[in-house]
């Protein structure tokens, strides 16, 4: 591991395989270390939705866009499927429609439409009292327990990108990084550490205030119907802030503070998303803390599938599954610093590592590398 690498990622999340594809696509020789065997984290426990509509408006849904249209590149060569696109944002409340039309005179809703309930059947085979919904094109849908390994093993196979999984990295300076085997080399370092706030570089999160969220998801049994989009619905709307940062969005939020408020106190939105086998996968809550509880509370799933059911007209199919993830969050996308020299730390803090991660490590490795010389930028 002495021979030096002309570029090293500490992570192999979906953020740090973003970055090792970003390098290796500029012919760089790609290091990936990561302290676990396969993937564990927030990029295996959570959607697999790429979502493009409804990120923050700018530079946040520029990236996202184009990580769609990364995905749509590698996932025939590296063995990915793309089980669903586009995105069905159900509007149950007249707040609601005002918020998705007024989105719709924006420059995020192209690839988008509005339809009246009566015109939905295809998208929403069964449905609640809804008035109807935006309908997105440019949106998409992996399996993430299997996306990611499958990326990496790509990136291995099709890039020459080594993996040293196993690993600890204990400590970092310009050109070096130490591990729990010894040392690796490389002209320049991307630290990707997810939500581990303490291992690497503490005082960078402590001054950007992140701390973490945990959720809650549920896998629930095949309904017996197909939905060709992930379904999502007006507690969305004030989440997401594409949506929730027009003036619109307040009078919806005024009313589900009235007829939702448990929802809201628990962060609680709906994404009903479904998998190969006809299983949903459904979510999801938002609770914050430095060290949330690992334990998943039966009340909280009970408020996700209400709004299933509100959504769906009918009560929710069994639960196969129970998780919880974790994610770095603060009231920023992302935390890109440089903390030394070719040392870049990278961290989405958004809950929007697959759908951004793509369009993120872009800019970070062109930044990294000198594109006079291609090679290490200060």
């Amino acid at each position: 591991m002495r021979q030096p690498f002309e570029f090293a990622v500490v992570g192999a999340g979906i953020v740090g395989l973003a970055h090792a594809l970003a390098a290796a696509r500029l012919g760089k020789r790609v290091a990936v270390i990561d302290r676990d065997f396969q993937a564990n984290g927030a990029s295996v426990r959570n959607f697999g939705f790429v979502t493009v509509t409804g990120q923050a408006r700018g530079e946040v849904w520029r990236r996202a866009l184009r990580s769609a249209q990364v995905w749509d590149e590698i996932a025939g060569p590296a063995g990915i499927a793309v089980l669903q696109r586009g995105l069905t944002m159900v509007a149950r409340r007249p707040e609601a429609r005002a918020v998705l039309e007024a989105f719709l005179e924006t420059e995020m809703a192209d690839g988008c439409a509005w339809r009246d309930a009566n015109a939905l059947t295809d998208r929403l085979p069964v449905r609640g009292e809804v008035l109807g919904a935006l309908t997105s094109a440019v949106d998409l849908r992996v399996e993430s327990r299997t996306a990611i390994p499958r990326l990496a093993a790509w990136l291995e196979a099709a890039h020459g990108v080594t993996f040293l999984r196993g690993l600890a990295v204990r400590g970092v300076e310009t050109g070096r990084l130490e591990t729990s085997a010894g040392p690796v080399l490389a002209e320049a370092i991307v630290v990707c550490p997810g939500d581990d706030l303490i291992t690497l570089f503490p005082d960078s999160f402590a001054r950007a205030g992140v701390t973490r969220c945990k959720l809650q998801m549920l896998r629930l049994a095949d309904p017996g119907w197909r939905l060709p989009a992930p379904v999502m619905s007006d507690l969305g709307l004030i989440r997401y802030l594409g949506y929730a940062d027009l003036p619109q969005a307040q009078a919806l939020l005024a009313r589900l503070k009235r007829e939702q408020g448990a929802h809201l106190e628990h962060g609680v939105h709906l994404i009903v998303a479904q998998s190969a086998d006809g299983s949903l996968v459904v979510g999801d809550s938002h609770h914050y803390a430095p060290t949330p509880d690992p334990f998943s509370r039966d009340d909280v799933d009970a408020l996700i599938l209400d709004e299933f059911a509100a959504v769906f007209g009918q009560a929710p199919p069994p639960v196969l599954e129970r998780w919880t993830g974790t994610y770095a969050s603060a009231n920023r996308h992302s935390l890109v610093e440089s903390p030394m020299p070719g040392v870049r730390l990278v961290t989405v803090t958004g809950g929007t590592g697959a759908s951004t991660a793509f369009g993120l490590a872009e800019d970070v490795i062109s930044g990294l590398f000198d594109p006079a010389t291609q090679g290490a930028a200060s």
